[in-house]
């Protein structure tokens, strides 16, 4: 099948493309990596201004959704930009809100970009916990907001900053929306590592055609051609699937849009590394915020394996979700 986005989501993409590439994201980036939130707090204002997290929460609460497919053309455009922070922790976190009273008095702080959720299980690391506002953990007894965070950690993605969250803090629900909340964390970060996936692939290709050797570009090589060819077919293989998950929300195609975004994303970084040479391993060309975020999103929310799991268990009509 073929999925077509609609003017009004191509128009939308293309405003979320143009402000990200003035906002000059590479170095909001660095900044982010070093501790200093100043530049991405200020993008991520202008993020929820053009209404991307509001499209994460109802109606009711002064949001815009839920509307997945739109969300799902926003986190590509995100992913596509490199952009910090923890965007789908924020998404999960709009998602793991259901009670009437935490989410009357949290949820609009989301959608206007007043606030920056984290989320993760009791004793597991969470991203982002020293810039957050809004710290979810959950474990036997319910979902809670956390009291604070522990020492920040480095990561294999310098710019997914890791923290514990400390235990205790307000019992927010004792039933919350795990399974739920996954699916939307799960969608959020394939689109992300879509958008992720063609930006390596933009900058490879046009990589190869300055790089020369015995005196042409070597973007003509058949060999060179022959993995560029391969990467996108992957990228264009995953986009369907991706918002055809979207559309369905089924746990299911989530997890295997989630799956094949993400390996997509994977392939074109090694892809990348391979094709720019040494210069692609040094930490000072842009291109290793690119590299460093698709092998982070690969396992976030679900390991490969995880979801191949949960796309076994909608096949065979089981209750298991990983």
């Amino acid at each position: 099948m073929r999925f077509l986005l609609d003017p009004e989501q191509r128009a939308f993409a293309d405003s979320l493309h143009a402000m990200l590439t003035a906002a000059d994201t590479p170095s909001v980036v660095r900044a982010w990596s070093r501790g200093e939130h100043e530049s991405g707090l200020a993008l991520w204002r202008r993020i929820a201004e053009a209404g991307v997290f509001a499209l994460a929460v109802p109606e009711a609460y002064e949001g815009f959704g839920p509307r997945p497919v739109e969300l799902a053309v926003a986190f590509v455009e995100l992913g596509r930009h490199a952009v910090p922070g923890p965007l789908v922790e924020t998404v999960m976190a709009a998602a793991l809100l259901a009670e009437p009273g935490p989410a009357k008095r949290l949820l609009p702080t989301l959608a206007a970009g007043e606030a920056v959720a984290t989320a993760a299980p009791a004793g597991s690391f969470a991203l982002d916990g020293d810039v957050a506002t809004i710290r979810l953990t959950w474990d036997a007894d319910g979902l809670r907001g956390a009291p604070g965070h522990g020492t920040v950690r480095a990561s294999l993605d310098p710019a997914r900053r890791l923290t514990r969250l400390l235990p205790g803090g307000e019992l927010l629900t004792p039933d919350p929306p795990l399974a739920h909340a996954l699916t939307w964390a799960r969608l959020a970060t394939a689109a992300q590592a879509l958008g992720v996936g063609l930006a390596l692939l933009d900058r490879t290709v046009a990589y190869v055609k300055q790089r020369t050797q015995f005196g042409v570009p070597v973007g003509s090589f058949q060999a060179v051609k022959h993995q560029l060819a391969d990467t996108k077919v992957a990228l264009e293989f995953a986009r369907p699937l991706l918002f055809g998950a979207a559309l369905a929300m089924d746990p299911a195609d989530v997890a295997a849009a989630k799956v094949t975004a993400c390996e997509a994303a994977y392939r074109a970084a090694r892809t990348a590394l391979q094709l720019h040479g040494a210069i692609g391993y040094t930490a000072e060309y842009d291109l290793s915020l690119w590299l460093t975020k698709a092998r982070a999103l690969r396992a976030s929310w679900g390991s490969p394996g995880e979801c191949r799991a949960a796309v076994l268990d909608g096949l065979s009509g089981g209750g298991r979700r990983s």
